[in-house]
């Protein structure tokens, strides 16, 4: 009996649940398929059907995690219509009950950890990067045409903005003790804002 798509795609989708929660509670060298199977309900040979390798999962399972936030922050920015508002938009990335965050950011370090040696963890990255970019940089070709912005290189601001949203992200995960929640969202508001109106300060 021929695969059936519809179930096919749902049974990817419940294996790539299980490897980001697992890679995300163990870490991607502790994690193992068996690991993974017990997660997902399924034998090894039902496993291996999808992935033939731990690579190759988690190599979809990163991808996945990655479009995933993507769709997410477009949805986000598609709320407001103000650019200056769409821009600003990403305080639940510095909410520690939001379930994207709890998973997300160990998923994040162990890919970052990864790409630094593998260039399909850094094709992952790349094409992340230019998703957010893009996504910035329409909001802020949008401040431009309606006059709100001026005289600033949509791109190379874009790519500033992400940095801002990364960097702030990364400490306020790692050392929250010292950058707290409050700490995150005012840093970064105020810093995006001296980047959109640099003659302001």
């Amino acid at each position: 009996m021929p695969p059936i798509p519809e179930l096919e795609a749902i049974r990817k989708a419940q294996i790539l649940e299980a490897a980001l929660k697992t890679i995300s509670a163990s870490g991607y060298a502790n994690v193992t398929m068996d690991d993974i199977c017990r997660s997902a309900g399924l034998s090894k040979g039902g496993l291996a059907h999808y992935y033939h390798s731990k690579n190759d999962l988690f190599v979809a399972a990163f991808g996945e995690f990655f479009e995933r936030i993507f769709r997410r922050s477009k949805q986000t920015m598609e709320l407001h219509d103000n650019p200056i508002d769409k821009i600003l938009s990403f305080a639940w990335l510095y909410d520690r009950n939001d379930p994207d965050v709890n998973v997300g950011y160990p998923v994040l370090f162990d890919c970052m950890s990864l790409a630094v040696r593998e260039i399909k963890y850094r094709t992952i990255f790349h094409d992340w990067f230019e998703n957010w970019v893009r996504l910035l940089k329409d909001a802020i070709d949008d401040g431009l045409a309606k006059g709100i912005l001026k005289d600033l290189d949509p791109d190379a601001t874009a790519r500033a903005v992400s940095s801002v949203y990364q960097g702030i992200a990364t400490r306020w995960y790692l050392d929250h003790a010292s950058h707290p929640t409050q700490w995150a969202v005012e840093s970064y508001k105020k810093a995006i804002i001296g980047l959109l109106f640099p003659n302001n300060r």
